[in-house]
Parts: structure tokens; sequence; C-alpha cells
């Protein structure tokens, strides 16, 4: 093994603290990979959670396995070493199970590429029954695994707390006909896919449905859980090499119990789920013995039952409380305080439609007048740093909808102003805007995004008119890489062939090139109401229910 490699992965694991001990020594050895760097792979709850299930499970042993970092990368490619695991560095072909945890599908273009990596073939018709069973989890997989179904032997379709002992429980039974047998023992588990047991009907080069197997349900079902007969996700490993390292994370809810039209989180988790006070208390004690921070996660933080009661518990421990962007309809003056007193200098807010034609049409239910109330609550406080989140290229926008968002922003940062020169202290707004991408399972799926000339064209309008406005800082969201995110939202199977060009090296015009792939129809073509979506195989969603909110949208309904 290379010494680059194996000193970085010794400076890791020496870094690490686990707050809980699990055994190394099981009859089945299960290697669960991020396709995300170790950094950001790390900080994923998910994949903490996910690893605590399969490390804490009698008869496996568990290990990890990372996307390498650029030095590293370079290193396995000169070396020649295949991809190797982070504990004992074995490599990963010689694992019984490899399991991905992915929560965005931008991952989905590291999933080849790791197999590469690894000496394994990437599609799974490829391989043989001495090559490691690939199975893959995450929420990445809720809204459309179909971009690489052709690479995983088994996908689940639900949250881990139930499907993993599940799915272990499957695994170390003994089964008849190998590898073939174990697949079809699997399909009895609500919620696992077996992609090599469907396969696609086209028409015309249009998906028009799948044929699946005998015993093979159509659809697969998400699985949801009772989260009150689970501890929290939180923290399993703490280490200051992750993007949240100060921090011990911990989850509070699960789902969001908005519906926002364009958002997945509202749609793909079911049911708006909130773990009991006591639960999330008795862990955060925990947490404080390793660090002074406490980060609260779920998609809705601000919206938790109890979450100015929480923070304040936060700070009366001494210690400090940090949460994503705030609800401007929920914010609550506990947690404002406790942000505060933990040292939060800058405070994110959502508008996300620019003018209230847009937030009526994406269902947000906000007013002018809610922002402004929500933004003097932060100014009075001295909180003079805003980050503003807003959405361009909705469905339906026009130019006189920019207009409304600049002016938005410029009433805002006189109250900034305002209130800086008072205290004599400057205050800044940074403008973060990101264009809209159609996601499965809302009620936008059948909408295509707009073409990039014309998400350019809006992007430097809005530059034209804020750079003359001081104090306001514009970030975009790269509209290339939100047209490939796009992509690998909508596309169905065929995709798999471009994956495997770009894990190569080519970059996404020149691989749909040497692949014969059409990007522009997945990306940008309105879909037909009675169309087939690659995504219906799973049943994440109910597509009725989906269908009227959009048509509500288009008829201008807000309700």
């Amino acid at each position: 093994m290379s010494r680059i490699i194996r000193d970085n992965h010794k400076k890791l694991l020496q870094g690490e603290t686990h707050l809980h001990s699990y055994g190394r020594v099981g009859q089945l050895t299960i290697c669960l990979v991020s396709p995300s760097r170790y950094q950001t792979g790390m900080s994923s709850l998910g994949f903490q959670t996910v690893y605590a299930l399969l490390a804490g499970s009698p008869g496996i042993r568990c290990e990890r396995g990372f996307l390498p970092d650029r030095e590293e990368l370079e290193e396995y490619r000169r070396s020649g070493t295949p991809l190797l695991s982070l504990e004992t560095s074995t490599p990963l072909a010689d694992f019984d199970i490899i399991a991905f945890s992915t929560s965005f599908e931008p991952d989905y273009l590291n999933i080849p590429l790791i197999l590469n990596l690894a000496r394994i073939p990437c599609y799974s018709s490829m391989r043989s029954d001495s090559d490691p069973l690939i199975i893959a989890g995450g929420a990445a997989f809720f809204i459309n695994p179909e971009p690489v179904a052709d690479f995983f032997d088994a996908i689940c379709i639900g949250e881990g707390e139930d499907i993993v002992p599940a799915l272990v429980a499957t695994l170390l039974s003994p089964v008849d006909s190998g590898r073939t047998g174990l697949l079809h023992a699997l399909t009895r588990i609500p919620g696992v896919y077996i992609p090599a047991l469907y396969k696609p009907r086209y028409r015309d080069g249009v998906l028009i449905g799948y044929d699946a197997e005998t015993g093979a349900p159509l659809p697969v079902v998400r699985v949801p859980v009772c989260l009150e007969q689970h501890e929290p996700s939180a923290s399993q490993i703490l280490t200051e090499h992750t993007e949240f390292g100060d921090m011990f994370l911990v989850e509070v809810s699960r789902g969001c119990p908005r519906g926002c039209r364009f958002c997945s989180s509202g749609f793909i988790y079911g049911a708006f789920r909130q773990q009991p006070f006591a639960h999330v208390t008795a862990l955060i004690d925990e947490g404080l013995v390793h660090r002074n921070k406490v980060g609260l996660v779920g998609a809705a933080v601000s919206d938790y039952f109890d979450i100015g009661r929480l923070c304040r518990y936060i700070v009366d421990k001494g210690a400090k409380v940090s949460v994503s962007s705030l609800r401007i309809d929920r914010i609550d003056s506990e947690m404002l305080d406790a942000l505060i007193v933990s040292g939060h200098k800058t405070i994110s807010l959502a508008p996300e439609g620019g003018s209230q034609r847009m937030r009526d049409v994406i269902r947000k239910n906000l007013t002018e007048a809610q922002i402004l109330d929500a933004c003097d609550m932060l100014i009075a406080r001295d909180i003079l740093n805003l980050k503003l989140y807003f959405i361009i290229g909705l469905p339906g926008e026009t130019d006189g909808d920019l207009d409304e968002m600049i002016r938005l922003i410029e009433t805002i940062r006189e109250r900034v102003i305002e209130r800086g020169r008072a205290n004599k202290r400057l205050g800044e707004i940074t403008v973060s805007v990101n264009p809209f991408i159609p996601k499965p399972f809302t009620p936008f799926q059948w909408c295509g995004m707009e073409p990039l000339p014309s998400l350019e064209r809006k992007v430097k309008l809005l530059e034209s008119r804020l750079k003359r406005l001081s104090n306001v800082k514009l970030k975009v969201e790269s509209l290339r890489e939100s047209y490939l995110q796009a992509l690998l939202s909508r596309g169905d199977r065929r995709l798999s062939a471009l994956l495997i060009e770009m894990a190569m090296g080519a970059n996404l015009k020149k691989g749909a090139k040497l692949s014969g792939v059409d990007t522009g129809w997945y990306v940008q073509r309105t879909i037909d109401a009675d169309e087939f979506l690659p995504w219906s195989i799973i049943g994440t969603a109910e597509m009725p229910r989906l269908r009227r909110e959009y048509e509500r949208a288009l008829a201008g309904d807000e309700s």
C-alpha cells in the first residue's frame, strides 16, 4: 500500500472520537461507503446512523470507505492500488458486501468511479458470485434511483432504523441458489428494490413501464419509521476533519410539514415526525461531554414543537447551539436569543419566491409583511448580517417577479443600514440565488428546467441591479452543476453509460456524446400528464395528490 494512502488513513483514524464501541468480529464483512470525501461523508447523520446499525449488529464486521481526496485519488491511479477501507486498509473487493450511503443525486457521479477504483465491475449484470454484493440506501434513492439502478444488486427505499435490521437478518440467513437466491430473498423485505428483476420498456425512445419478475413488488413502497421507537440519530464518531467537526449533531425531526411545491422534503419522507424532547436532551447531555456546540438537524428545524425550549436548554448548559436556515414564520424568540448567545452573527432566511405571486405559486405561504417582520426581529437584536435564499426560473416566472425580488432586497437593506448607522456598525446582506430544479415526487416534477441561456440572462439582470447596492453580495449556484443535478433527478437507466464515461474523465458534454444521451430532453421538457415516470417504479409519494397540486399551481391556487 502507498505511504500517502496509509498516512492519510492513519491521520483520520487518530483524529476520531468514537462515542460507542462496536465489535470488530463478524462472519459477514460489510464496507459502508460514502460516495463523498471523508470531510463530507462523515458529516452525514444518515451515514453515521447506518454505520451504528451495521457495526452494532451481531455477526457483522463493518468498516468504512470514502471517495479519495484529490491527492489520494492520483496516488491510487499512479500506484494501481485498489480502493481500500479506512479501518484495516482492506481492498473493497475483499468484503462480502459494499453498502453505499447516498444522500444527494450529484454523488451518483462518484459511484462508478468508486467501483472502478475498487476493481469491481460497474454493472451488476457483469458481476459474478466472487464479487461483493453491492447495495445502496439513502435519501437520494427515495427520489430517483434509476440513473444508477444498473450498478446495484439491491437498493433500500426506506429509512435505516427499520430496514437495516431486516436486511442484516436476511443476509445472515442461509439461502439456496447463491447470489440469485439471496436477491430473491431480499425482495421479501418491504422497501428493498432489486433492479435486475425489473426490465424497462420503451416506445419511440420514451419509457412506458417496467416488466417485473414474479414476486417482485411494483411499485417498491418506501418504508417509514416511527421515530419515537428509536433513539434519535446523532453523531457516532466525532472528528475535526469534517465540515461540522466542532459540533455534536442530533436530529430533532424528519420530513417537513409545509409541502412547498418545488421541494422534495415535504413529500419523500411521508408525515412530518418529531423526536420527543426528553429523547433529544438525553443525547445532547451525552454529546456535551465531547463538544461544546450542538447542531440541530432536520429539514424543518424551526418547526420542531419545542424549539425555543430546546435551544434554551442547550445554552443553559453553557453550550452553543446551531441550526440551518430558519422558517420565516417560525422564528421563536427563545431560539433567537439562544442563537445570539451562541455567537451567531449571520442568520439565514429563505423567502425562495422573489415575488408574492411566485411565493403563492410554490405554496410558500409567506407574505412580504411576514418576511419584513422577521428581518425586523433579527435587526432589532443587532443581527445585521442576513443571508437570503431565492430561487429563479420557477414555473411561470417573469422579469416582473425579479423586479419585485430586487425591491424586497432593497427594503431589507434599508432597514439593516438604518440600524447599522445607529449602532455605528455595518451589516451585510448575502443574496443566495439557486436555479429551480424539477424534482421527482414533487408537484413540479412534470415541469422542465428553464434553459441555461435564459437563466444566464436573469443572473446578469440581478448582477447589474444589485451591484449598485452597497453591503449586498450576490452568490449564484453554478447553473451547469444545477443542470447536471436536474439530469440526475429526472433520468432513467440509460444515464448509466453517461455516468461511466464521466467517471473515466469525460465532462458532461463529451460524456453525453459518447453515450448517445440527449441531456436537454431529460432536463428541459415538460412531461405529459399521462407519461410513465422513471421513478414511478418506487412508491415514495402519491402521484394523484402531486398532480392535483401541480394543476392548482398552474391555476394560481395557493391553498
